[in-house]
């Protein structure tokens, strides 16, 4: 499905009288012969192309992204859109369902580019992701008066800001390694827990979990013994039941998992069934039927990892969280990313310093972007293209209790922030060798 949604800019005077000229509502005009000089034609808009799972298993997944980018685009239009020399100009959003597939993704790409999307923003998987960088570069190499950029809110392999860099990537979730590194913050603390267990979802992203997690406890927890290290197919295991038996019989403790979407709701369902008691320390399981599926159990023994979460103590974020709500008022809407608001936020920046909608110098002036909004901070780093940003680690517990003033879908749990990390202690490293434009 390929459609461009356009989101109209809120103007105090006449719609129809274009971006440039200043009307009067309600006023009367003198009779005159008509001419085709007196209105301007509007220009054009700047087109963004979300490539993303809109159907299958993780579509669920896919319409929580587009809400969240909906929502930021539409706030940029209605205070007036990009500011561009000659004129705003407003940004549309366009839909392509990838499936969830590699291959149907860059039939998707290929469709945004003929219709004259400028930015292709994707995430929600690694693999997807790094095929898309390849596809981006060799169109750039082959095409460089059509050049796009590829802004990145969700897919997290390392290997994406590092070997695999581009000039024309910028990834605006911080990494699987610097997630691992926030909430092995926690696990070092948590002494009770001796025996883990290791899940994830059999591609580069799950693989880099696993892989950091193993690195991480012997520099952080020499004493944990890992009890168990699975992967299992993305997307298509219907039945967990047989590797929650597995998780319990192995004896562990904790569950350490970067599952995301069904996979993750499916997993702990199950981990509740066979009566598995231990601890969840996620990636993703603050939402999207994670929390209303483990329910009572989980009170105290889900973990979760994130740029934000709603029960951030500032009146900035809780005001946020609350203008979300309205715009998206069923509870099952309530899946809101900070990321990807600072993510268009940024984007319009480097638009506005660059004065134009070239790839080239939109990627230049991004690597310098800086801002704080929402009462979030952050900023690009140019040397590998990945935004810095702080994160948070939360402890599930019911809405009510200290620290805990909002639920998560409805479900009457939230997520109480135990510890924050700043940008400047969330970075890591990187062994980015860039070519640069």
């Amino acid at each position: 499905m390929r459609v461009f949604f356009r989101v109209a800019l809120k103007r105090s005077a006449v719609l129809a009288c274009g971006a440039v000229l200043a009307c009067v509502a309600g006023a009367t005009t003198p009779k005159a012969a008509p001419s085709v000089t007196q209105v301007k034609p509007a220009l054009p808009p700047i087109k963004l192309a979300m490539v993303e799972g809109l159907s299958g298993p993780f579509a669920n997944t896919g319409e929580a992204v587009y809400r969240n980018l909906l929502w930021a685009v539409e706030r940029v239009n209605q205070r007036g859109g990009v500011k561009l020399p000659g004129g705003a100009r407003e940004l549309v959003l366009g839909r392509h369902d990838s499936k969830g597939q590699t291959e149907e993704a860059l039939s998707a790409f290929r469709a945004a580019l003929d219709e004259g999307a400028s930015f292709v923003l994707q995430g929600n998987s690694s693999a997807v992701a790094a095929a898309l960088i390849e596809a981006v570069n060799k169109h750039n190499d082959r095409e460089p008066e059509r050049r796009v950029l590829f802004l990145n809110y969700s897919a997290v392999d390392p290997a994406l800001t590092n070997e695999r860099c581009s000039f024309w990537h910028f990834r605006f979730d911080a990494h699987a390694d610097m997630r691992m590194s926030a909430l092995m913050q926690v696990i070092k603390s948590d002494k009770a827990t001796q025996r883990v267990y290791l899940m994830g979802q059999d591609y580069s992203f799950g693989q880099a979990v696993s892989r950091e997690a193993r690195r991480q406890l012997t520099v952080q927890r020499p004493d944990v013994q890992i009890v168990g290290d699975e992967l299992h197919p993305v997307g298509r295991v219907k039945d967990f039941l047989p590797y929650a038996a597995k998780i319990k019989a192995s004896g562990a403790q904790a569950v350490i998992t970067g599952n995301w979407g069904n996979d993750l709701t499916l997993l702990v369902k199950a981990a509740r069934e066979v009566g598995f008691d231990g601890k969840f320390y996620t990636f993703y399981g603050n939402a999207l039927g994670a929390p209303a599926a483990i329910g009572q159990s989980g009170v105290g023994r889900v973990v979760a990892v994130a740029d934000w979460l709603p029960n951030v103590q500032t009146k900035p974020s809780a005001d946020f969280y609350k203008s979300f709500r309205q715009r998206f008022p069923q509870p099952a809407d309530d899946y809101v990313h900070m990321r990807m608001q600072l993510m268009v936020e940024a984007l319009v920046q480097a638009l506005e310093k660059a004065g134009t909608v070239e790839a080239a110098p939109v990627a230049r002036a991004l690597e310098s972007v800086s801002l704080t909004k929402f009462g979030q901070k952050g900023f690009m780093r140019a040397a590998d293209h990945q935004f810095q940003q702080a994160l948070v680690v939360g402890q599930m517990d019911h809405q009510g209790e200290p620290g805990v003033a909002f639920d998560v879908e409805g479900s009457s749990y939230g997520f109480r922030v135990i510890k924050s990390l700043s940008p400047d202690a969330a970075q890591m490293p990187t062994s980015c060798q860039m070519q640069r434009y």
